[in-house]
């Protein structure tokens, strides 16, 4: 008897699963996102560990997305999304000398990252028609840049890591309507990608002064390590 009530509780809640889609197989849907940081490594092949581990943090980043999924089975869902994330950040990161003397003479540094990401879903078996739990992991690439605006000179990427990594999220969807749906998503994920940079110029103007670059290539990485929140509209068909 006890047996039997499993299995009836079971195939009732394989049945609220399969009602609540439909029928409906594919899904489209547009997000912002927001991140809540990012670090910027301008030394990250030192040999001394302090100036290595040494970073900046770039804060609150919002960008959008895009998201399609297809329904292979009853509670599973595979996803494929990409975003265009994109910040930047002034600070005085850049060391000079004047003499013996050293000053720190401000750059607006920051990075360009387009993450292209496969994920499985796992709809929670206690969703009802309305509103949907999931659960996902995948794997991502992440293609990005670095930049930096340094007086009156640009740099320029002359190599770029690209990067490899997973992740995972819970997510909960609100049906509004037939076809559309409202959805909110948390993603943990930490991309890490290097690049090598190039000034564009050795002689820069910098506050009525310039400024002679000896070194005029540099390498950077960038980890993206903060936690995504996703809020965005989908559409079912």
């Amino acid at each position: 008897m006890f047996s039997l009530r499993i299995l009836s509780f079971v195939i009732i809640l394989s049945s609220a699963v399969l009602a609540q889609y439909d029928g409906k197989t594919f899904s489209i849907s547009s997000s912002l996102v927001y991140t809540t940081s990012a670090e910027i490594f301008l030394n990250p092949n030192s040999t001394d560990p302090i100036l290595r581990n040494r970073s900046f943090p770039v804060n609150d980043l919002l960008n959008p997305s895009f998201d399609f999924r297809y329904r292979i089975s009853d509670p599973l869902i595979i996803g494929l999304s990409s975003e265009f994330m994109t910040a930047n950040q002034t600070g005085r990161n850049l060391i000079a000398f004047e003499g013996s003397n050293e000053q720190r003479l401000e750059t607006e540094d920051g990075f360009t990252m387009i993450p292209l990401e496969a994920s499985l879903y796992y709809l929670m078996p206690f969703s009802t028609l309305n509103f949907k739990f999931l659960m996902g992991a995948g794997a991502g690439i992440y293609f990005g840049k670095f930049s930096r605006t340094f007086g009156d000179t640009d740099v320029l990427t002359l190599n770029s890591q690209t990067a490899f990594g997973i992740h995972v999220s819970v997510s909960m969807e609100y049906i509004v309507f037939e076809n559309l749906g409202i959805k909110l998503e948390m993603k943990f994920r930490d991309p890490e990608f290097k690049n090598k940079n190039k000034y564009e110029k050795n002689i820069v103007n910098y506050e009525d002064t310039q400024v002679i670059i000896l070194s005029d290539t540099f390498d950077t990485k960038v980890n993206v390590n903060g936690v995504t929140f996703l809020f965005g509209a989908a559409y079912y068909f």
